[in-house]
């Protein structure tokens, strides 16, 4: 993120000073998350993939392999259902999402209903993304009706997770008339459940999630496992919240793998950008040079391949950009 920033201020800095016949950059805001999740360094290495500002080297001369003339800069949000909106606003050109929210806010469903979304496009589906029920170290509930009557961390308004997590909560009888609700992003989630000022909190994310780290290796934490009829109750609830699992090993002190549901990222765009650059935006997004980046940044990169891009996609509702489709058609991945 901050190579991406310091690429951008040195770059805008020297168009500034050449001729007017230089190529115009391009900048491309990307929405992604708090800085103790997974979007925002994600969203940072795919930043820092697709770009390639004016003046750089060329990719066979070992420069950048984005595409020309593009900066794109990571911008940290509350995740979901803000990049989303801003997607569709204007306000971002891309932004990280979760499959379930993009669904939502596209057809004007749910919490969304008559508000829909329509300029929202998919150009990829990224990694899962791991539902986390974090408790103190040693607690331990028994499904999600325990948390009546406790303090639990909801997630920030605006993200995908307390869109999802509310729906889960009422589906066991527990709301916010009777639980003590906080919305606050991950790290601050982490901080208050290790000073004791909140006895839980959920956060959707690709492991391992930086805040939790922290906090598995000072005050330490439990994870809660959910039941396989717990899964399936959550899955007819929200049917983009599928089985999943967090290997033991992952956080210091949680040694048993953890079942939980997960929830698919989602690279979104704007119908508004037009077909060429998306289409050099996925095909940076899958070069050899984003690989490698991808490969040696956050875990979750590894899991980001075109392989997976399409997964659950066609069935979601939500198009495809015109860009990214030609893409994938020309590399055989769509018919």
């Amino acid at each position: 993120m901050n190579i991406v920033k310091t690429l951008a201020g040195i770059t805008l800095a020297g168009a500034l000073a050449v001729p007017a016949v230089a190529q115009d950059p391009t900048f491309f805001r990307i929405g992604t998350g708090g800085a103790g999740g997974t979007y925002f360094p994600i969203g940072g290495t795919i930043a820092n993939g697709i770009s390639s500002p004016p003046g750089s080297r060329a990719c066979d001369e070992g420069g950048q392999c984005g595409v020309p003339g593009l900066i794109a800069i990571a911008q940290s949000t509350t995740a979901s259902v803000f990049n989303n909106a801003a997607v569709q606003n204007g306000e971002l050109e891309a932004g990280l999402a979760a499959a379930d929210v993009t669904r939502s806010m596209y057809l004007g469903e749910g919490k969304f209903d008559g508000k829909p979304h329509p300029k929202l496009r998919v150009v990829a589906n990224l990694f899962p993304e791991d539902l986390h029920l974090v408790m103190p170290k040693g607690a331990s509930i028994n499904d999600l009706s325990d948390l009546e009557g406790k303090r639990v961390g909801i997630a920030q308004a605006g993200s995908g997770t307390q869109v999802a997590v509310l729906q889960m909560l009422e589906a066991w009888g527990v709301t916010r008339d009777n639980m003590e609700e906080a919305e606050l992003n991950n790290s601050q989630s982490a901080e208050r459940l290790a000073d004791g000022q909140i006895d839980a909190y959920f956060y959707a994310a690709g492991w391992p999630v930086s805040a939790m780290v922290q906090l598995s290796s000072t005050k330490g934490m439990s994870l809660h496992s959910f039941t396989d009829e717990d899964l399936t109750k959550i899955n007819e609830i929200i049917p983009a919240y599928i089985p999943s699992e967090i290997p033991g090993g992952v956080y210091e002190g949680v040694d048993e793998a953890v079942k939980t549901p997960a929830v698919s990222a989602l690279l979104n765009v704007s119908s508004d950008l037009s077909e060429e650059l998306v289409y050099g935006i996925t095909k940076a997004l899958w070069n050899e040079n984003t690989r490698r980046l991808l490969d040696n940044g956050h875990a979750k990169g590894k899991q980001i391949t075109p392989d997976t891009a399409l997964d659950g996609i066609l069935a979601l509702g939500v198009p495809l950009h015109a860009g990214a489709e030609k893409f994938y058609k020309e590399a055989g991945l769509l018919e």
